[in-house]
C-alpha cells in the first residue's frame, strides 16, 4: 500500500522502533518457573479473590481466583501445582498486592483444563461477554481493562463499528506483530465474537505500516462472510492510543471526557481479540501470554508464551543478559515503568521485557521545570 493511501493524524513523532531484532522471530513456549508468583490485582477494577487454599492441588487453567464484582476478572492456574501460600506479593508499583504462590509439578503434562465451551453461532451476545469474563480476558495491550466490561456497551448508545488495535507503535515490542502473523484463524473466530456480543455491523483493523507483511496475511486469510477491513496505519508514535486511532480511520473524534462508544465505536486489541478467539470454543481461562523480550541487554531476544506469574528474574535468567544490565521496563519505552526490582512476576498487562545496558542508559545530571 502506497504511503498516500495510510491512514493518519496530524502531529505525532518518529522514535527509531527498534523491532528488527524481534519482528521475525515466531513465538516460542516459555518454560515454568519453580514458584509462580501470582497477583489478583492484574486488571483495572477490584483484585480477584482467591477460592483456593494453601496446600490445594490445582489443575492448570483452573479458577484459582474469582471475579469481585462486574468491574474485575477472575485469575487462572499458569499450571498445575500446590498452592503453596496465599499472603501478599510484590507489583510493578512497587508496592505489596494480595496474590498466591503456586509451586508447578515437576512430571506434570501440564495439560490445559477444558471448560464449557461458548460457541459464536449459538451463544447469545450476554452470553458472550460473560464467557469473555469468566475467561479472565483483560486488554493484554497493557490498559487491562476487564473486556466483557468495555463490551457492555451503556443503555442509551450503540456501537456501528469494531476497531481492532494492530498499531503496535511503541518501540521494540513485537508481541502483536507475531499474532497476526501466526494466530490469524483465532483472530477472525474473535472478531465474529466480538461483532455479535456488540452488535457493531463492521469490524476494522489498523495496522501501521512497518507491519505491512501482517497485513497481507490478514488479508490473505480473512474470511469472505466477515464485514472486515484491513487499513495501514503511518508508522509514527502514538498512532495505537485508541482515540488518534479512531480519528486516523474514521475521522471521527471522541469528545474530551468521552469514550469511544460515544462516536459508535468498540476498540479492542488485536491480541485480545486472538486470545477471544483461542479461549472461548474450549471454555478455558488465560493462563498465558505472548511477551516480547529483548533490548541491548538480552542475550535471546524473542517472542515467548509465556506462564501468567512467571518471576521476571526467572524470565530475564532464561534468556541470558549482560552482567551490566541497568534498568528494565516493562512495557515499550513510551509508556512502560521501569522496574522496581526483578522479583515480580510477569502479569497480564505485560507486553515487553526491555533490559539496557549501562551503556544505554543516559544519566540526566540535572532536572528543569517543565
Amino acid at each position: 500500500m502506497s504511503k498516500e493511501k495510510q491512514k493518519t493524524f496530524s502531529h505525532g513523532i518518529h522514535p527509531p522502533d527498534f523491532k528488527d531484532d524481534t519482528n521475525h522471530l515466531p513465538i516460542h513456549q516459555f518454560p515454568f518457573a519453580p514458584v509462580m508468583v501470582i497477583s489478583m490485582a492484574q486488571h483495572i477494577g477490584n483484585p480477584a479473590k482467591p477460592v483456593v487454599r494453601e496446600g490445594q492441588e490445582v489443575l492448570r487453567g483452573q479458577m484459582i481466583a474469582e471475579a469481585d464484582g462486574f468491574f474485575s476478572s477472575p485469575i487462572h492456574a499458569p499450571a498445575s501445582g500446590v498452592i503453596k501460600k496465599i499472603s501478599l506479593v510484590p507489583s510493578i508499583q512497587g508496592n505489596m498486592v494480595p496474590g498466591l504462590y503456586l509451586q508447578p509439578f515437576p512430571a506434570s503434562t501440564q495439560e490445559v483444563m477444558e471448560g464449557t465451551p461458548c460457541f459464536v453461532d449459538e451463544a447469545s451476545a450476554d452470553e458472550i461477554i460473560t464467557a469473555i469474563q469468566q475467561a479472565g480476558i483483560v486488554g493484554l495491550g497493557g490498559a487491562v481493562f476487564p473486556t466483557h466490561a468495555k463490551l457492555k456497551i451503556p443503555e442509551g448508545k450503540y456501537a456501528d463499528t469494531l476497531l481492532v488495535n494492530g498499531a503496535e507503535c511503541e518501540p521494540f515490542i513485537t508481541t502483536d506483530h507475531r499474532v497476526m502473523l501466526e494466530q490469524s484463524d483465532d483472530i477472525f473466530l474473535g472478531i465474529r465474537y466480538l461483532l455479535k456480543a456488540t452488535g457493531a455491523k463492521r469490524a476494522l483493523i489498523g495496522i501501521e505500516a512497518n507491519k505491512a507483511d501482517a497485513a497481507e496475511r490478514l488479508q490473505e486469510n480473512k474470511p469472505a462472510d466477515i464485514p472486515v477491513d484491513i487499513e495501514l496505519l503511518e508508522t509514527k508514535y502514538p498512532q495505537g492510543a485508541e482515540k488518534i486511532m479512531i480519528k486516523s480511520l474514521l475521522n471521527r473524534e471522541v469528545p474530551d471526557g468521552g469514550h469511544s462508544v460515544d462516536v459508535h465505536v468498540i476498540g479492542v486489541n488485536i491480541a485480545t481479540t486472538a486470545e477471544i478467539g483461542r479461549l472461548l470454543p474450549h471454555g478455558r481461562g488465560i493462563q498465558e501470554r505472548i511477551v516480547t523480550i529483548t533490548g541491548p541487554a538480552v542475550k535471546n531476544k524473542g517472542n515467548y508464551r509465556i506462564p501468567i506469574g512467571t518471576p521476571l528474574r526467572f524470565a530475564l535468567d532464561y534468556v541470558g543478559t549482560q552482567e551490566n544490565i541497568a534498568e528494565v521496563f516493562l512495557g515499550g519505552p513510551m509508556m512502560g515503568p521501569s522496574v522496581p526490582n526483578l522479583d515480580i512476576p510477569i502479569t497480564k498487562g505485560v507486553a515487553g521485557i526491555i533490559a539496557l545496558a549501562e551503556s544505554d542508559v543516559v544519566k540526566v545530571k540535572k532536572t528543569y521545570p517543565c
